[in-house]
């Protein structure tokens, strides 16, 4: 971790890791978008260089927020995983996306699947903060039980079908 920080203030220190323009990008793609491999995340809309990738991935796993372990369908393939800290991140992308839906010329596919997290409010967060432990840290890592219905990712992914559809 960097010991040449600005200041000991909360945000500063947290725009010490997320404060350029492609790391909460990085994660928002493995939280959201399911993206697991380095191919995977270097697919995005925004389409991030494979170095700057390699670095904002680095950084992440050096701050704890992801995890990186051999894939074992293919000797030389990484799978990233989110840690406990980065799902703790849920709430505040969720804000973050909901100040741009409000504020911003968003598109429509994206403002679909804010709109399912938003109108969910913080237990339907607090359901998909689970889904990720589930998927990240494993089938004990929930902290509530498994509810009934669709999973928040499927209406998430079915809000976000129903836009590009309704084009």
């Amino acid at each position: 971790m960097r010991k040449d920080t600005r200041s000991g203030c909360p945000i500063n220190l947290s725009l010490e890791i997320f404060g350029d323009r492609w790391t909460l990008l990085v994660l928002r793609d493995v939280v959201f978008a399911g993206a697991r491999h380095f191919r995977e995340l270097l697919g995005g809309a925004e389409r991030i260089s494979s170095n700057v990738l390699a670095d904002r991935l680095a950084v992440l796993v050096e701050h704890g927020l992801l995890t990186r372990a051999g894939d074992p369908s293919h000797k030389q393939k990484v799978t990233y995983s989110l840690t406990e800290r980065a799902i703790e991140l849920v709430p505040v992308l969720v804000q973050l996306s909901a100040w741009g839906v409000r504020h911003l010329p968003v598109g429509d596919a994206y403002a679909a699947r804010a709109a399912v997290l938003t109108a969910g409010g913080p237990p339907l967060w607090e359901a998909f903060m689970d889904e990720l432990r589930e998927t990240h840290l494993g089938p004990d890592a929930r902290l509530g039980p498994v509810p009934d219905g669709p999973t928040v990712a499927a209406r998430m992914e079915t809000a976000y079908l129903a836009s590009v559809n309704h084009r």
